[in-house]
């Protein structure tokens, strides 16, 4: 079950099928009018798909083994047993998880206050121009609040870190654009779930596992609502990471 992330003022608190026409195909053909002008949220893909990209398998491979920077571990929902760690290396940290979905920030057709029950119309950073971030549109993680646990910038991760994330064979770069309670781990906006081909339905959507999130130190979307820089960073920091020694 999700569980709403905290926007800056709660950490604070808290610690800080396409459709088939009838008739035959000539008939449509020569009656069916053009179509209209595109859809509010066209079809996506994910990042990786170019020659040279890293791919999923080499980015999973770096991230077989876990060194926990993490003094303690985390829950996926409330509940489930505190079995993640938070691992570690020079260059990145990265956890293992499900994938929540996160609706948070500027209300839209498909997150807002009545299609998820858990909606927040802020998150913890904003945008440039200061507007809370567009969950439908923007691929982001969430972090868990500073915990004695793990306080996240002690690895120099914070809002605007670039991040890749990993599901089966499909990787999407992202930025950490909210903040969650300190004791949950496993969360991202509607728009990374969409490229990851997971379901983003805020109430019914999401996966129990299978995630890995790999965020890298010191890294920045400039600014973090620039996905086509979050993409280019990534795509140069995943290559460094998986070549390092």
């Amino acid at each position: 079950m999700r569980v709403q992330s905290l926007t800056l003022a709660a950490a604070g608190a808290a610690l800080l099928a396409p459709t088939t026409l009838p008739g035959s195909p000539a008939l449509v053909a020569a009656t069916t009018p053009a179509p209209a002008a595109g859809p509010a949220h066209p079809r996506v893909t994910p990042d990786v798909a170019g020659e040279g990209a890293v791919s999923a398998a080499g980015l999973l491979a770096k991230a077989r083994t876990c060194a926990p920077v993490s003094r303690g571990r985390y829950r996926s929902d409330e509940g489930a047993p505190a079995d993640i760690p938070v691992c570690g290396t020079r260059d990145a940290v990265f956890w293992k998880a499900d994938l929540d979905i996160d609706c948070d920030g500027r209300p839209g057709r498909h997150c807002n206050g009545d299609t998820d029950p858990y909606f927040s119309a802020s998150t913890a950073f904003t945008q440039s121009d200061g507007r809370y971030l567009d969950a439908e549109r923007l691929p982001f993680i969430v972090v868990p609040a500073a915990s004695a646990i793990w306080n996240h910038r002690d690895d120099d991760v914070r809002g605007g870190s670039v991040a890749a994330v990993v599901y089966r064979d499909r990787v999407q770069y992202a930025v950490v654009g909210d903040v969650g309670p300190g004791h949950l781990i496993g969360e991202a906006s509607y728009a990374t779930a969409e490229r990851l081909g997971i379901n983003p339905d805020p109430r019914r959507g999401g996966t129990d596992s299978g995630v890995t999130y790999i965020v890298f130190k010191g890294s920045q979307a400039a600014p973090i609502e620039n996905h086509a820089a979050a993409v280019a960073e990534g795509e140069r920091l995943a290559r460094r990471w998986v070549d390092a020694g």
